[in-house]
């Protein structure tokens, strides 16, 4: 079985509250709307996911949260990991080979630069900076996450891209 892999940078954050913590920081208006508008493109494409990856960061937890919700992935399913707060491209793609073989698709919600440069990393395309709530959509003939097969660019949506 081959593997779908979505990897999703958080929408759009709100910096109005200075004495907000990085980690703290909740999603704008724009955030709010995206993130259910990329959820939507997603069902709309009939995405399934079997797995939702999330930093637990408040704007990555809100847009995760609300994907879920857009595509029929019950909110409490999400996995939480800490370990995906600002992390590194390794640390993602270490995260990423520990998923069971039997789940054949995931999505992952982390920040950048991170997600980005993984994004480009496995892809082999010049895929530049994942705007907030941007999603690249990557896939595997592996039969599993561990064995860092290629995978090839099958989308990169993003909430100003026109269908």
């Amino acid at each position: 079985m081959s593997k779908q892999l979505l990897l999703i940078r958080h929408a759009k954050s709100d910096w109005n509250n200075p004495a907000l913590s990085d980690f703290d920081r909740p999603l704008n208006e724009r955030g709010k709307h995206d993130a259910p508008l990329m959820g939507a493109r997603l069902r709309n494409a009939g995405i399934k996911i079997e797995r939702l990856l999330s930093s637990p960061a408040q704007r990555a937890r809100s847009t995760a949260e609300r994907i879920a919700s857009a595509v029929g992935f019950a909110a409490q399913d999400i996995d939480w990991m800490t370990e995906l707060y600002l992390a590194s491209p390794g640390e993602i793609l270490t995260t990423i080979q520990n998923i069971p073989e039997h789940i054949n698709s995931i999505a992952l919600v982390a920040h950048n630069p991170g997600i980005s440069e993984l994004a480009e990393a496995l892809s082999g395309s010049c895929i530049g900076n994942i705007p907030t709530c941007g999603i690249v959509h990557l896939h595997s003939d592996s039969e599993n996450w561990s064995l860092g097969s290629p995978f090839t660019l099958m989308d990169f949506d993003y909430p100003k891209k026109k269908p």
